[in-house]
């Protein structure tokens, strides 16, 4: 029986922390090939904000082609130059909605709350967990925290 897997990807996480890293971008279909070969999957999210922009709906498009099914969040600028966009209570609900589906979580994200998380789905629903994250800009509690962390490098970049 194939493994039932769902994926979450924090979009701007990976986007920030690959950039940091290695001036690249990742690779969604390269990771997408990996993650899914010879399983089942139940889900995948790609959470992101909206800034409206031709270029960032051609990326989203992209990762609609790929099988992603994308939420927008509006990107908001505060008054200090700051923004927001976070998504860690979304992708948070939709872990916990999925997690008595599958038997394996794929988590892209190097961001500490979702450590509390997937202990919580490996505790309650003995789910599995992966984390994709930028080795170094991870937290270190969210890979203690996952079954697996996949160092994102070189054949997941471009």
């Amino acid at each position: 029986m194939e493994e039932r897997v769902a994926i979450f990807a924090d979009v701007q996480n990976i986007y920030y922390t690959t950039r940091h890293r290695y001036q690249k971008h990742f690779n969604y279909s390269a990771f997408w090939r990996q993650a899914v070969a010879d399983k089942q999957l139940v889900a995948a999210f790609a959470y992101a904000t909206d800034r409206g922009d031709a270029r960032q709906q051609g990326f989203q498009q992209i990762l609609k082609n790929i099988g992603f099914t994308i939420k927008l969040k509006p990107y908001i600028q505060r008054s200090d130059g700051s923004a927001k966009g976070d998504w860690d209570v979304g992708i948070t609900l939709d872990v916990l909605d999925c997690a008595r589906q599958v038997d394996r979580v794929i988590l892209l994200s190097g961001d500490g709350d979702f450590d509390l998380l997937l202990l919580k789905i490996r505790q309650e629903y003995g789910v599995k967990t992966d984390v994709y994250g930028i080795d170094g800009l991870t937290a270190p509690s969210l890979i203690r925290a996952a079954d697996r962390f996949v160092p994102i490098a070189h054949g997941l970049l471009m």
